[in-house]
C-alpha cells in the first residue's frame, strides 16, 4: 500500500477544473522561454563578435586597393667594384666607383587589377554566413533543455497539488475516525494508521518542494529570468501543429543546421573561385624616388637625387597542379559535408518517429483514463460512506484512495508527457511550439 503510494502522488491538478487565481500570478509559456534561453546564452554574442572580426578582414582586403608605401635604407662597403682597364698617354682617367655605397629610398606600389580581391571578399562574407549558421546551430539546442526542465518542473507541480489534496482528504477522514474512537465505536489504531499516513505524505511534500524549487531554478538559469515559486506554468497545445507537421515530414528542413549546410556549401564554392583566380595575371604600378651614391649611374660619385616608375605584370600559368588539387580539396569537402547532412537528416527522422510513436501511444491511452477514474472514484465513494459507518478499516480506506490516486497520477502524467513529446517532436524538426 504505501510503496505504491509515495511514487504515485502526481497529477491531480491536471485532472480537476482550472481555477482562477484570486491574485494575478506570472504565466509563463514554453516558447517565450525557448526564446529566452536562445537569446540569454553566453555563445549567442557570438553572432556579433563573427560580423565583427569579418568586418574587419573586409576591411584589410579593402585596403588592398590602397597604395603601398614602404621606406628603405641601406650603407654597404664593396671589397671590388667594376673599373676601367689602362686608357691611352694623356687620356683622362675613367671616374672610379666608390667602395662605400649608401641608399635611401621611398617605393610605392599600387595594386591596378587583383582578380582574387572579389572572390576573397566574398569568402569572407560566406565565412560570416556559415560561421552564424554554426551558432545558432548550438543555440537550437539549448531549447530541448528548457523542454525537460519546463515539463519536469509541470509534473513537480502536478506532483504537489496531487499531494496536498490527498492530505486534504484524509485530514477529513481522520476527524471521522477520531470521532469514533471518542465514542468507543473504533480502536485507537484507525487513527494511528491515517496520523502516520499524513506524516507520510508531509515528508514527500517537504522532499516535492525541494525538488520543485531546484526543477524552477534550473529553468531561471536557463533561460536568464526569474521563475517565481507561484508563477504559472501553462501547458502546450500542440496537437495541430504536430498534426500538419506529420504529414509533412519528409520535407522539413527547418532546422537551422540545414542553413548551415547550405552555407557550408555556399563557402567551398567561393574558396573554389579563389584558387581559380590565384592562377590569373594581376597587374601593378610601382614607383621609387631616393638619395643616394651611386644612384641611378653608377659610375656617380656624388650623392644624388633619382626616380623611377613602371608597371609590373605578375603571372604564374604553370603552378604543377596545385590550383586543381586545391579545387579538387573543397569538391570532397562538399561531397563530406553532404553526406554528414544526410546523417543529420536520418537522425532527425529516427527521432521524430520515436516522438510520434510516443504521442500515438498516450493519446491512446488517454481515451481511457476517464473511465479507469471513474471506476475507481465510485468504489472509492462507496469505501467512504462504509468507512463513515464503521463498517472498513482504515487500511483498507486509504488503499481504495490510493488507487484513485494512482488512476489520477496514469492520466495527469499521460497529459503532462504527451505534452511534452509533441513539443519535442516540434523542436526536433525545427519548429515552433506555440
Amino acid at each position: 500500500m504505501t510503496t505504491l503510494l509515495i511514487p504515485s502522488l502526481l497529477a491531480l491538478a491536471f485532472s480537476l477544473p482550472a481555477q482562477a487565481p484570486a491574485a494575478r500570478l506570472d504565466t509563463l509559456r514554453l516558447d517565450s522561454l525557448q526564446r529566452a534561453a536562445e537569446r540569454t546564452d553566453r555563445r549567442a554574442a557570438q553572432l556579433e563578435l563573427l560580423a565583427e572580426q569579418a568586418s574587419l578582414r573586409l576591411r584589410s582586403i579593402g585596403a588592398e586597393r590602397l597604395p603601398t608605401l614602404s621606406l628603405l635604407g641601406q650603407a654597404q662597403y664593396l671589397s671590388d667594384v667594376p673599373a676601367f682597364g689602362a686608357t691611352a698617354p694623356g687620356a683622362p682617367s675613367p671616374p672610379v666607383q666608390p667602395k662605400d655605397q649608401h641608399d635611401a629610398s621611398l617605393s610605392v606600389r599600387q595594386r591596378l587589377y587583383d582578380p582574387a580581391r572579389a572572390p576573397r571578399r566574398a569568402v569572407e562574407q560566406a565565412q560570416l554566413a556559415e560561421s552564424q549558421a554554426r551558432v545558432r546551430s548550438a543555440l537550437w539546442q539549448q531549447r530541448q533543455l528548457v523542454n525537460e526542465s519546463f515539463f519536469a518542473a509541470l509534473l513537480l507541480d502536478a506532483q504537489r497539488a496531487t499531494l496536498e489534496a490527498g492530505i486534504t482528504d484524509l485530514q477529513a477522514q481522520r476527524r471521522v475516525a477520531g470521532e469514533r474512537v471518542a465514542s468507543g465505536a473504533a480502536l485507537p489504531s484507525e487513527t494511528a494508521l491515517l496520523d502516520a499516513e499524513l506524516l507520510r505524505r508531509r515528508q514527500t511534500r517537504e522532499a516535492l518542494d525541494a525538488d520543485r524549487s531546484a526543477a524552477r531554478a534550473v529553468l531561471a538559469m536557463l533561460t536568464s529570468q526569474p521563475v517565481a515559486d507561484d508563477a504559472v506554468l501553462v501547458l502546450p497545445d500542440a496537437a495541430a501543429s504536430v498534426a500538419t507537421w506529420r504529414a509533412a515530414l519528409d520535407g522539413a528542413r527547418e532546422r537551422p543546421e540545414y542553413a548551415q549546410f547550405e552555407r557550408g556549401r555556399a563557402l567551398l564554392a567561393e574558396r573554389r573561385t579563389v584558387a581559380a583566380a590565384q592562377d590569373q595575371p594581376r597587374l601593378s604600378a610601382f614607383g621609387r624616388t631616393g638619395y643616394g651614391r651611386p644612384g641611378l649611374n653608377p659610375l656617380a660619385r656624388d650623392f644624388d637625387t633619382y626616380w623611377m616608375a613602371g608597371l609590373q605584370v605578375e603571372w604564374s600559368p604553370w603552378n604543377w597542379g596545385t590550383t586543381r588539387r586545391d579545387q579538387e580539396v573543397q569538391a570532397v569537402q562538399a561531397q563530406i559535408l553532404s553526406s554528414e547532412e544526410a546523417a543529420f537528416t536520418e537522425q532527425l527522422r529516427r527521432a521524430a518517429v520515436r516522438d510520434l510513436a510516443t504521442v500515438d501511444q498516450l493519446e491512446r491511452a488517454l481515451g481511457s483514463d476517464s473511465a479507469i477514474i471513474a471506476l475507481h472514484e465510485s468504489v472509492l465513494r462507496e469505501t467512504r460512506l462504509r468507512f463513515g459507518e464503521g463498517v472498513v478499516t482504515s487500511a483498507e480506506y486509504v488503499d481504495r484512495e490510493t488507487d484513485v490516486l494512482t488512476a489520477r497520477l496514469a492520466q495527469a502524467t499521460r497529459r503532462v508527457r504527451l505534452a511534452e513529446a509533441r513539443a519535442r517532436f516540434l523542436t526536433t524538426i525545427g519548429r515552433e511550439v506555440r
